[in-house]
């Protein structure tokens, strides 16, 4: 499903935030990506939702399959991506809500932009409010809310058009522990449903002891390439 075959990511004044990484995650998996701040933690999930790409000379390559559709940072245009992004969620550690809408016009936003009908938007957005148990705030505006619920509305929006793949960048880093344990919790429950999750955390609490499988990073290097 992704595969990263000897990515090298090199940004200003010769820093490189990802070193030769190769990997593989399998459709269905959920992992964990860990590393101290400034790992390349982030460099790493923008590959996978081609916000960036590899260096032009040397830089290796990325390649995801959602469905029937693959993205390929040597080969797919730059006017492929939008479309692609669509099968995919991502879920940031600072919500991103659009301060002006209440809940369900947040969730709704992605699938007006692209014509749906309103009794399918409907649908889906009560789909995905109910997934994250966040139904009855449906009409509430975003500063109403904590920063937990307001990461279930992030989360809800993510799998308003259910994506092949969830991506989540230290989505419980504003969280308190009891926030953060549900938040991971629906992001299980989400993957116990199909949709491959890739999460960056900081949280030992989730992967320790945990059957999922972890990615470390180390100043742009992958440290486990054992289990790969």
């Amino acid at each position: 499903m992704i595969h990263f075959s000897h990515v090298t990511k090199t940004y200003e004044e010769s820093w490189k935030a990802l070193r030769d990484v190769t990997l593989r995650i399998r459709k269905g998996e959920f992992v964990f990506l860990t590393g101290h701040s400034g790992a390349g933690k982030s460099t790493l999930l923008k590959m996978i939702y081609m916000d960036e790409r590899p260096d032009n000379v040397r830089g290796g390559q990325v390649m995801v399959r959602l469905g029937d559709s693959v993205y390929d940072s040597k080969t797919s245009p730059d006017n492929s991506i939008q479309g692609f992004r669509r099968k995919m969620g991502v879920v940031f550690q600072d919500f991103k809500l659009l301060p002006d809408r209440n809940v369900f016009e947040n969730v709704a936003f992605a699938l007006r932009i692209v014509g749906k009908k309103p009794k399918e938007i409907n649908a889906a957005v009560f789909e995905a409010l109910a997934l994250v148990g966040i139904s009855q705030k449906r009409f509430a505006m975003p500063y109403t809310l904590s920063g937990g619920e307001q990461q279930r509305v992030a989360i809800a929006r993510a799998m308003v058009h259910n994506p092949y793949l969830l991506i989540a960048d230290e989505p419980t880093g504003n969280l308190d522990p009891k926030n953060a344990e549900e938040v991971f919790a629906i992001f299980k429950e989400i993957n116990a449903r199909g949709t491959t999750v890739v999460m960056a955390t900081h949280n030992p609490d989730f992967y320790l002891n945990s059957p999922f499988r972890r990615l470390e990073l180390k100043q742009g290097e992958l440290l486990n390439k054992e289990i790969l």
